[in-house]
């Protein structure tokens, strides 16, 4: 059983980005979205309006709470071969009921691809808006303009 890394969120937390589960990189650095080939950073850099991709691990989390982003994702814990979402066994998912006092803050959730996605109806229970994104999985760089449109409306009033 592998397990997700730890939230990152503040009482100053607004939005909060889930994926499904991190990547065997990003297990292996203990950083959401590790892996180059995704580009969430380069996405996240069109939605607070500066260059955060090209900065240090340390520096991009520092930026994204002071905008009010939080990330975190759906499955705590889970079976898995390598990095593919498919290959997902035994999820267990993350407890929510905590983002109520972690999160006091909080209006949105929103869903980073598919696989995440498939959970909104749990999450809704909990009473946040949810926002299905498109996958920041570098294998989807199809319609991309639409992609970081879609994207950078997260922090729209």
């Amino acid at each position: 059983m592998k397990t997700g890394l730890p939230m990152v969120a503040n009482s100053k937390t607004v939005v909060l980005i889930l994926g499904s589960f991190p990547s065997e990189q990003s297990l292996q650095q203990q950083q959401y979205y590790a892996n180059r080939t995704n580009d969430f950073w380069k996405l996240m850099s069109a939605v607070v309006g500066e260059d955060i991709a090209s900065l240090d691990y340390d520096s991009r989390i520092k930026i994204l709470l002071n905008k009010g982003i939080g990330l975190w994702d759906v499955i705590g814990k889970c079976e898995r071969d390598g990095s593919a979402d498919g290959n997902i066994r035994n999820p267990e998912l993350n407890d929510f009921s905590i983002l109520e006092k972690a999160c006091p803050k909080l209006r949105l959730i929103c869903l980073n691809g598919g696989k995440a996605a498939a959970w909104e109806s749990d999450l809704q229970r909990y009473g946040y808006a949810t926002k299905p994104l498109p996958s920041s999985s570098g294998a989807n760089r199809r319609n991309a303009d639409e992609r970081q449109h879609q994207w950078q409306s997260i922090l729209d009033k």
